[in-house]
């Protein structure tokens, strides 16, 4: 795969599926702000065509997903997997750049550059959960 060695699940590739038909899009693009209260926001855009810049994986099922290069650190190594949880499902995005997760859930901060990070641990924090669209 590229630098963006980005997985996806089984599961959360189905629901992608369902959203890119729902909305008529044949990309999704996986991006970051700053935001939330921890430095960082997962952000989800349904697209007709990736843009120059973009980085995009193809997956079984006609899912494909890009990254604009300039959040291709910030992602790189994310699974993508669907949490249910009594009633609500949503995204869920395990990412081995992140060094800590607010307690809501919403936002994470990385202490630097990806490559420098010492990644040891993370799986232990909590999941970043992004909103089910």
């Amino acid at each position: 795969m590229s630098d963006l060695d980005l997985q996806i699940t089984d599961q959360a590739r189905a629901h992608i599926r369902r959203q890119l038909d729902l909305t008529q899009a044949g990309y999704l693009r996986l991006g970051v702000k700053e935001s939330g209260c921890n430095g960082f926001m997962y952000m989800l855009d349904y697209l007709e065509a990736p843009e120059q810049q973009d980085i995009c994986v193809d997956f079984p099922d006609s899912v494909s997903v890009c990254v604009a290069a300039a959040d291709l650190k910030m992602v790189a190594g994310t699974e993508v997997d669907m949490l249910t949880q009594g009633l609500n499902t949503a995204l869920v995005f395990k990412n081995p750049n992140a060094t800590s997760y607010c307690g809501c859930g919403e936002s994470f901060a990385v202490g630097g550059e990806p490559d420098e990070l010492d990644t040891t641990g993370v799986s232990d924090l909590a999941t970043n959960v992004g909103t089910d669209s």
